[in-house]
């Protein structure tokens, strides 16, 4: 009896094991045929409909698609901007590549495989948040975020993009993937990696506005008039001021071709969400700007700073939350950045007083 048991026992856990071993090839071969993250994705190849939110896994195979020469890099302050709009303004074909949250860490991952997979890159607008003037900016702990990124997708090495596939994740975008297919939903994202992710328009309220932007400050507006005097700061204090990200920003514009042209944009976040004029702070970010526009000048960059208080930054009406401004000024600041990408000038702020962007140029 005991024998018998023990044989129907093995029967049923070889039966288990080979279900389960079936199971999972099925689902690995799901996942393999419908490749919702474009793993197998080459110059030439059109990209898979991109069905997640989250671009760290999609972004990849726009790059490797070939079908983009330009690209805006950078975080959720310049996702807004509509790279269909800069391509016809400019003769290029942009891809958004921007990213929610994005550390300098992953910004230089996307814009090294772009300088690697891309031919001959055209024109890069690069958002140079100042989370780039942090000091611990190239810690360990810094270089991530709390959203998965896969580095797997980003190197040059596609035998082992496949096991790292296999989870829960994976398969739940290549069952949306499957559903596109059937035209049963949309794709989440654009095929250029635009998208809408602030409210409609028309729901705009500036009272709910005002309270994201001053719910920081106890709910009222900032002191915005420069501090009189300036905060002192000794010599000792500049000079150890670091800026360790630029570093890998420098080296990450070498790695595009000479004729590759660049555009650095400091983002207009709100006036409130900025240091005080003659604070320590504010004078240790001077001290950062002047670093990107040094490296800028090395790569023949042109500077767009619209981080500083100016009419644009101190209207509360342009902004859904301190970093997030609206629609229509996404569309002045792609007016700008065409202007700008055809050697002109931007066109100055409608404003009497200052201008609302400053421009940096390279000596020629």
């Amino acid at each position: 009896m005991a024998s018998e048991t023990i044989r129907r026992w093995r029967g049923w856990t070889k039966a288990f094991g080979l279900t389960a071993l079936g199971l999972v090839a099925v689902l690995f071969g799901f996942i393999a045929l419908l490749d919702p993250y474009g793993a197998r994705v080459q110059a030439g190849q059109s990209a898979r409909p991109l069905m997640d939110l989250n671009q760290r896994f999609m972004y990849p195979q726009l790059v490797r698609s070939g079908a983009f020469d330009s690209a805006i890099l950078g975080t959720s302050t310049l996702r807004l901007l509509d790279p269909a709009i800069l391509s016809q303004g400019l003769q290029a074909r942009f891809v958004n590549l921007g990213m929610n949250a994005a550390t300098p860490w992953e910004q230089v991952q996307v814009a090294a495989l772009f300088a690697r997979k891309v031919a001959a890159p055209k024109l890069v607008i690069w958002g140079i948040d100042l989370l780039w003037c942090e000091a611990d900016a190239t810690q360990e702990e810094r270089r991530l975020t709390p959203r998965p990124f896969p580095p797997w997708l980003y190197d040059d090495v596609g035998w082992n993009d496949w096991a790292k596939q296999l989870n829960f994740t994976t398969l739940e975008i290549a069952v949306r993937l499957a559903a596109h297919r059937l035209g049963l939903v949309p794709p989440r994202i654009r095929g250029d990696g635009y998208e809408v992710f602030t409210p409609p328009e028309a729901s705009y309220d500036l009272a709910r506005a005002r309270f994201h932007l001053y719910r920081n400050h106890a709910g009222k507006a900032p002191e915005l008039a420069p501090l009189t005097p300036p905060e002192m700061v000794t010599p000792e204090q500049r000079v150890a001021w670091r800026f360790p990200a630029l570093a890998w920003l420098d080296q990450a514009l070498s790695a595009f071709p000479a004729d590759t042209r660049r555009i650095l944009v400091l983002p207009p976040v709100h006036a409130g969400a900025m240091p005080r004029e003659g604070t320590a702070a504010w004078q240790r970010e001077l001290a950062c700007k002047a670093q990107i526009r040094a490296i800028a000048a090395r790569h023949g960059a042109v500077v767009a700073d619209y981080a500083h208080a100016s009419p644009l930054t101190r209207d509360d009406a342009n902004y859904w939350d301190p970093a997030h401004y609206r629609l229509p000024t996404a569309r002045r600041i792609e007016a700008d950045l065409i202007a700008l990408g055809k050697g002109g000038a931007a066109p100055s702020d409608a404003a009497p007083a200052d201008a609302a962007l400053h421009v940096t140029r390279p000596a020629r």
